[in-house]
């Protein structure tokens, strides 16, 4: 694994992708993957974007199989909708990245079915996702679902009394919280499959801290995130090096579910892809099975 980069990228030639989100790692992702020859599906809630991102692939990948489908991740409805199409129009998924996310909103919003929105779309989305998915995985070709996380886990918190944070709303703890519960997801995940017998892999993955749109500006270049874009921006890893630990998760031989992949570098921000550290509550097993039966009920799905 040591020094894994893009040239290490296995062919994906005949495998069929999904990846959410249009920007950033997600485009990352998908011309990767897409260089690699797989036939990639980016799905988004803008199709402007996702126009742009399938363009800016095709220019730079000719002959690339992509196309765009609209993704809603906070609208229960929209994923629904969205995997129905997939299962009219494929018979397997071999590959999953549940990429796309919203950080630190300065306000509590809420989403079409009325949760926060971070806990909504990070992670409620992706799971009902890929409950509505997983007949096309089943049947895919070594399915993988690779499920984004963040080195704001390790300060996430999962508050089961208050999700929603109803009782009071802090960005940065309820991105952390979203993204703890993605990672426990994946573990879950991981376990639930090999217990049923399902036959696909989960892994988490985490980009340390990578520049793209998705790191808060804040009120302002003069305001603390806008000051600490400006002055750490140059400590950041570029989106195509923060996106190499997902493209590990989702493609290297050795890489195996239930693993959990980032940075290697100091504190996990950049470096090539390894194994990251896993926080305390996300190896609490009980915690993770209390979760899943509460997203379950939240989401209106169900697993085999």
């Amino acid at each position: 694994m040591s020094g894994w980069t893009l040239a290490d990228l296995p062919s994906q030639a005949g495998r069929t992708a999904i990846v959410t989100g249009t920007g950033g790692l997600g485009f990352e992702d998908a011309l990767a993957l897409a260089r690699a020859g797989a036939d990639v599906i980016v799905a988004g809630r803008n199709p402007d974007k996702g126009a742009a991102a399938v363009a800016r692939i095709r220019q730079a990948v000719p002959d690339a199989t992509v196309a765009f489908e609209l993704l809603d991740l906070a609208s229960l409805a929209s994923v629904a909708a969205f995997a129905g199409r997939m299962a009219a129009g494929r018979d397997h998924v071999d590959l999953l990245i549940n990429n796309a996310a919203v950080m630190t909103p300065p306000k509590r919003w809420l989403s079409a079915d009325g949760h926060e929105l971070q806990f909504a779309t990070n992670y409620l989305g992706h799971f009902a996702l890929t409950a509505h998915l997983l007949p096309l995985l089943r049947r895919g070709r070594a399915p993988r679902v690779v499920t984004l996380s963040s080195v704001a886990a390790r300060g996430g918190h999962l508050a089961f009394d208050d999700l929603q944070a109803e009782r009071g709303y802090r960005p940065m703890a309820a991105y952390g919280q979203s993204k703890l519960a993605c990672l426990m997801f994946a573990r879950e995940l991981q376990r639930r499959g090999e217990a049923g017998g399902w036959g696909v892999a989960s892994l988490a993955a985490h980009p340390g801290i990578a520049r793209t749109d998705l790191l808060p500006n804040g009120s302002g270049p003069r305001s603390a995130s806008g000051l600490t874009r400006t002055f750490l921006w140059f400590l950041f890893q570029p989106a195509a090096r923060g996106a190499l630990p997902t493209l590990y998760a989702a493609t290297a031989p050795a890489a195996t579910g239930g693993a959990y992949y980032g940075p290697t570098g100091f504190g996990e921000i950049r470096g090539a892809p390894g194994p990251a550290r896993i926080p305390a509550q996300a190896r609490d097993e009980a915690a993770a099975a209390r979760l899943w039966a509460l997203s379950e009920r939240l989401a209106g799905v169900s697993f085999p």
